[in-house]
């Protein structure tokens, strides 16, 4: 067995796909089921099956195995999917085995930089040199081990700690430029660190590893006040949620996430203990970002600062949430605090019962609406009709969305059956979606028998001679998967389901998908008994076929008067019989 097969036969997808979804065992057997990670839903349409190892998404069609998952999730190329599988589970990998491109060795480079920067920022933070990051966080609030627990650190004013380590360490010029962290100088002598005298953020992907810095300003005549990472081949910023790496367990744990605006906000709340707290990453909220969230919890309750720049980006980042499935609330803070204020001033416990009590968003949003809108004339109700519709509109649940719309006629002081007529002609406006193509039905015994095949090579070697020989196999809308299953009993080859998978087209593929995730493919059903009552149905039903063939044949030749052709048939009848 090479290092891949012992890899994935090594590890539970089960346990890999659940640190990143929310699966729920779909009955007794080795199916779990949960909301895709790949695309927005509702209904769940993504499933893992724990005896195959592999996963589907029966909505946007995503599938593989657990290769493929962390792949895909992660943005990882094959090699880095294997080291980070391995690392994980306590895998060595092999010494002189070589997984490596260009591409997966300059991201290599990359982490290890950015590794090596959090110690250089942290040995900067306690220098002499650190003293004005040091008395920020002092004035702050953040004592010595919560800027320890956050990897918090500074950039010196020289511009050149990074660079000078960087050569020590032997990496490339094309390396150093793409890392993001230090800057080309215009006349391409060298290179100058990217942050200089600022307090530095680490920020982390959702597995743990620094992919990029925030730098907070120290000196109010350096602009601006934060300056973020560029792009890499490790970072997409609209991908990425602060603090999510640590926050995920909790998220789920209390079916909440709280989104602020700052990493201050999310480093006072969580030394505060509210734990499930994450922010975007110098960004507006992205679907991107909210899809990783909603892996978690499809709950989150918008804490953004109270000034109107605050107030502006919550009222756009409700529209997105809703727009992605997401159940809103949001908390306002009185007297102009942001939440790490709130709870310096307050105490957590304040806080967490102005949590507890936030209110939802459209309530939120017709104080806005109020604000914006004089809703005394009629020009101010339709601004205001207009300004609420959308977000209702998108609100997941139907009955909510019905009582929302009866509020904001009372609200607006209108007729309920003009803010419905207004969700009528929206409706008829919506572009209908594509109906998909229907696939060919696979039959129960179909099912039945290849999923028993899949899981039991000694039931397959049984039974498929006695298969091969059945003319209803042609009609079989699974024909090519068990074509492929026959040609790899007869190489010998290895038994296993992503070697079958990966001799199929992509029709059979999802095929396959359906007959493994289906209901018929249960433990129970692909017993040994169970596989040979359905080969005996068949076997029945080819012989009930050929019955009716012979008594056509006799008919026709007793109309044409060739009795003696007809005799010959009813002889095979009577032996048949």
């Amino acid at each position: 067995m090479d290092f891949v097969e012992h890899l994935k036969a090594s590890v539970d997808i089960v346990k890999v796909v659940g640190d990143y979804v929310r699966l729920k065992r779909a009955g007794s057997g080795p199916r779990y089921v949960g909301l895709c990670p790949f695309h927005t839903e509702k209904t769940p349409s993504f499933s893992v099956h724990q005896t195959h190892q592999f996963y589907k998404c029966f909505g946007c069609g995503a599938g593989g195995d657990v290769i493929k998952f962390i792949m895909e999730i992660e943005r990882l190329s094959f090699p880095e999917a294997l080291k980070l599988l391995a690392e994980r589970n306590g895998i060595p990998l092999p010494k002189r085995a070589d997984y490596s491109d260009s591409e997966t060795q300059l991201r290599a480079a990359l982490y290890q930089m950015h590794e090596i920067a959090v110690q250089v920022y942290r040995q900067a933070l306690v220098s002499p040199g650190g003293a004005e990051a040091r008395e920020y966080l002092m004035h702050r609030g953040v004592d010595t081990e919560l800027a320890s627990a956050f990897m918090l650190g500074y950039s010196a004013r020289s511009g050149q700690d990074l660079v000078q380590r960087f050569h020590r360490e032997g990496f490339s010029e094309d390396q150093m430029e793409a890392s993001g962290l230090v800057v080309r100088r215009q006349d391409k002598t060298g290179f100058f660190d990217r942050f200089r005298h600022r307090l530095m953020f680490p920020i982390h992907n959702e597995s743990g590893k620094v992919i990029a810095f925030a730098g907070r300003a120290l000196s109010d005549q350096d602009e601006p006040k934060y300056l973020n990472s560029p792009e890499t081949p490790i970072y997409r910023k609209s991908h990425v949620l602060y603090n999510l790496h640590r926050a995920k367990d909790l998220i789920r744990r209390s079916d909440r996430c709280v989104l602020v605006e700052g990493y201050m906000d999310v480093i006072g709340l969580y030394a505060g203990g509210v734990l499930e707290v994450v922010a975007p990453c110098g960004t507006a909220l992205t679907p991107a970002q909210i899809q990783a969230l909603r892996r978690h919890s499809n709950h989150v309750v918008i804490n953004f600062d109270p000034d109107p720049a605050g107030a502006s980006a919550a009222e756009r980042s409700i529209q997105i949430l809703l727009a992605e499935g997401m159940h809103v609330r949001v908390l306002e803070l009185e007297q102009g605090l942001d939440p790490d204020e709130y709870v310096k001033k307050a105490g957590v416990r304040a806080y967490r019962e102005r949590l507890e009590a936030a209110p939802g968003y459209f309530y939120w949003l017709a104080d806005r609406a109020r604000q914006k809108y004089d809703i005394r004339t009629p020009e101010g109700r339709a601004g205001a009709l207009q300004f609420l519709l959308p977000a209702i509109q998108r609100t997941p649940d139907r009955l909510e969305r019905a009582a929302l719309a009866s509020d904001l006629a009372s609200y607006l002081g209108v007729e309920a059956g003009m803010v419905l007529d207004h969700f009528r002609r929206a409706a008829v406006e919506r572009r209908e979606q594509p109906t998909p193509l229907a696939q060919a039905p696979i039959r129960a015994v179909e099912k039945i028998l290849l999923s028993a095949l899949l899981s039991n090579r000694k039931v397959a070697t049984e039974v498929i001679p006695r298969l091969k020989l059945l003319p209803q196999l042609e009609q079989f809308a699974t024909r090519g998967i068990f074509k492929a299953l026959f040609a790899m009993l007869e190489a010998g080859g290895a038994w296993h389901f992503s070697e079958i998978e990966a001799r199929l087209q992509d029709s059979d593929k999802e095929l396959l998908a359906s007959v493994i995730f289906s209901d018929e493919a249960s433990e129970q059903n692909c017993s040994r008994e169970q596989v040979l009552a359905c080969l005996a149905k068949l076997e029945d039903e080819r012989l009930e076929q050929f019955k009716a063939e012979l008594r056509a044949r006799i008919r026709q030749a007793e109309r044409a008067g060739k009795m003696e052709e007809a005799l010959k048939w009813v002889e095979e009848m009577n032996r048949l019989e």
